[in-house]
Formats: C-alpha cells, sequence, structure tokens
C-alpha cells in the first residue's frame, strides 16, 4: 500500500531528521529508504540490546582475516557473506597470478581499498589503484598482477550490474559514467608454455581449462559489455545544508537485489537543529554491508578495514556518543570526512565460517 497521506501523532519535532530535543530518531521504512515510512521518536537508545541468535550483528577487521591468496600466488580470495543474488569476498593477492581467472556465476564488482596493480583481461590492461572499483563481466578471463599487496572487496552479483537509472538529477549524477577508464586491446602472445590455465571460479567449483595458446589474444572490440575502472574521487557527492540525506542518493552501481553506495567526504549540514549523522533504523527489507575505507567523523578517526554486517530488522546507528559530539561541535567541524563503502541486499547474507570466528561482539 501506498498512500500520499502522511500521519503525525504524539510528541514529533517540527521538521524532518532536526530538533529533536533528546528524542532518539528510529525510522521503521519499507524498500530501503525509498518506500512507506515511519519515523519513531524514543526515548531511550534503541541500540541498547543483547544479540544472540542468527540475524546478531556482525563486526569484523579484515586485517586479521587470511585469504590464501595473501600468502599463496595460487591462492584464492575468501567468501565473507553469500545469498541467491551474490557473493562477497576479500582478496589479499600478494603476488601476481600463475594462472587467468574467469569469474562464472556473475559479474564482478570489486573496490580497491590498499595497494595498485595492473590487471590483463581480454579487452586490453587496465591499471587500478587504491580508491578505484574495478569491473569485470561475467565470464571475462583475466589475471590479476600486483604491485604491492592488494586488498579488494569483491561482490559477484548472479544477474549484471547496471549503472541506476538517472532520477531527477540526471544522468551524470552522482556517477557521471563519461569517467571510467577502459581498455585498449592488446593481444599477447605465447610464452613457450605448453598450455595456460584458465581457472573458472564458481559455486561448486572451481573448474580449470588448459589451452594451447594464450587465452588473452585479442586484438580488437566493440560493444557495450567491457572491464573498467572508476575511482571514488571522481563520484559526485549530493549534499544539503537543511537535511542529513538518505543513503539512497549515494548509489553507485545495482544489479538484482544489490546495491553498492559510496559514502564521501562531504560538508556537514549547517542549518541549525539539523542532525548531521544518519538516524537509527533497521532497513526492514535490506541487509546492510558497511565497509570502512578510512576517514574520521568529528575527529574520531574510523577504522581501515572494519567491516558491519546490519541484518535486515536490527537496529542500527551511530553511537549515542557520536550523535552528541556532532551536536556540540556544530558550527566547529564543517566537514564529515567518512570514506565507507555499503552493500545493500535484498535477501538475507549468510556469514561464512571465517567471519563468524572472527566477529568482535563474539569475543
Amino acid at each position: 500500500m501506498e498512500s500520499f497521506v502522511h500521519l503525525r501523532k504524539g510528541t514529533t519535532p517540527d521538521r524532518m531528521h532536526a530538533d529533536l530535543d533528546g528524542l532518539k530518531d528510529d525510522e521503521l521504512g519499507k524498500g530501503g529508504f525509498t518506500g512507506r515510512t515511519a519515523q519513531l521518536y524514543r526515548v531511550n537508545d534503541p541500540m541498547e540490546y543483547r544479540a544472540q541468535g542468527p540475524l546478531a550483528p556482525v563486526d569484523i577487521l579484515c586485517d586479521g582475516l587470511k585469504p590464501t591468496d595473501a600468502t599463496d600466488a595460487d591462492g584464492a580470495p575468501l567468501l565473507l557473506f553469500s545469498n541467491p543474488d551474490c557473493r562477497i569476498f576479500l582478496s589479499r593477492r600478494c603476488a601476481e597470478m600463475p594462472f587467468h581467472s574467469r569469474y562464472i556465476d556473475g559479474d564482478v564488482l570489486s573496490f580497491v581499498h590498499k595497494g595498485s596493480g595492473l590487471l590483463e583481461t581480454e579487452f586490453g590492461p587496465l591499471r587500478y589503484r587504491e580508491g578505484d572499483w574495478v569491473y569485470i563481466p561475467k565470464a571475462c578471463t583475466f589475471r590479476q598482477i600486483p604491485d604491492s599487496e592488494t586488498t579488494l572487496l569483491m561482490v559477484e552479483s548472479a544477474e549484471e550490474f547496471r549503472v541506476p537509472p538517472a532520477g531527477p538529477l540526471g544522468r551524470h549524477f552522482p556517477f557521471d559514467p563519461t569517467k571510467i577508464t577502459v581498455p585498449e586491446p592488446e593481444a599477447h602472445e605465447g610464452d613457450g608454455r605448453d598450455e595456460y590455465e584458465v581457472r573458472l571460479v564458481h559455486d561448486g567449483g572451481p573448474t580449470s581449462l588448459f589451452y594451447r595458446h594464450h587465452p588473452l589474444d585479442v586484438v580488437g572490440w566493440q560493444g557495450d559489455n567491457f572491464p573498467f575502472t572508476f575511482n571514488i574521487a571522481d563520484y559526485n557527492v549530493i549534499l544539503s545544508d537543511t537535511v542529513h540525506l538518505p543513503a539512497t542518493v549515494h548509489l553507485f552501481m545495482q544489479a538484482t537485489g544489490v546495491y553498492i553506495m559510496n559514502f564521501l567526504p562531504k560538508r556537514a549540514e549547517s542549518a541549525p537543529g539539523t542532525e548531521t549523522i544518519p538516524w537509527y533504523h533497521r532497513n526492514t527489507d535490506y541487509d546492510e554491508i558497511a565497509f570502512f575505507h578510512g576517514g574520521e567523523m568529528y575527529g574520531v578517526p574510523m577504522v581501515p578495514g572494519l567491516l558491519s554486517h546490519a541484518p535486515q530488522g536490527v537496529h542500527h546507528g551511530a553511537p549515542e556518543k557520536m550523535r552528541e559530539r556532532a551536536r556540540s561541535k556544530a558550527g566547529q567541524i564543517t566537514e564529515i570526512g567518512w570514506t565507507t563503502i555499503a552493500v545493500d541486499t535484498r535477501r538475507r547474507l549468510t556469514p561464512s565460517p571465517e567471519v563468524l570466528a572472527a566477529n568482535l561482539h563474539a569475543h
């Protein structure tokens, strides 16, 4: 049911997400932040609970995880979370692949948290650096050659990733697709070996194909299905001075049941009384993954490599002490310095055993 009628009952502030006067702003909404919604103004902090069971929140430090590709050139990324629509991996590749790779179950969109290097692809070479998004189409053959250990947060979608609909802002905001880097073809000749392995990554795999010729032998290509890189420095942050905007305005790419967002440094909301930190919510229709790339909020450093999983229906949000600090610093600190990558999924995510073992709440 959708309605243009919005009711107001009991004690509420005059403005949305502003002038709370000690109340706790808690959203109960559908469709992420785009469907029917209710703001509940509470007396107590909704984060004051103890969780037990499979929908308990998860926080992990990715630096403590050990994908096999961190120590073995023949290794692989580590599965973190999965559902029927996507799989989320962590890679910390330390050495060039002695094989070529091909993801069979879907497109792969990877965020470069640390490191730089080269991807040799069928379409040509692609350099990557910290802060890049790297898009590899489903079944595209590639090989990674890191300059140094490279940390990637990888999202493999069952359906293709696509640019979100333009909406009222137009086709270039916040993501301007003309800023992507696209490879030029560069065919590889054989180096004398008898065969070349292409490792197929898939559910129930892997499978290896062995070619007698170099698999990257493409001399030209045309079409609209190709790999690319895009750096978050080229992402246009949407701002408002009078209200903190919902997460959906930061949408970067999407696939069926999977939404990728960039939360990047921005000017803090300046209107008096306006809350500058996202309100409490439980995102009833989506699981949320937040990966902290770096930065700070109101002088408090964010932990690089911290990854949080908030299951749908479970309250989450910044702690009350940070909200109080933001209010006390209003007018003094004019920038919000966060750099966070978010992945929302329509279906519940299942944490891997390695994630559950590393959960900071379990220790």
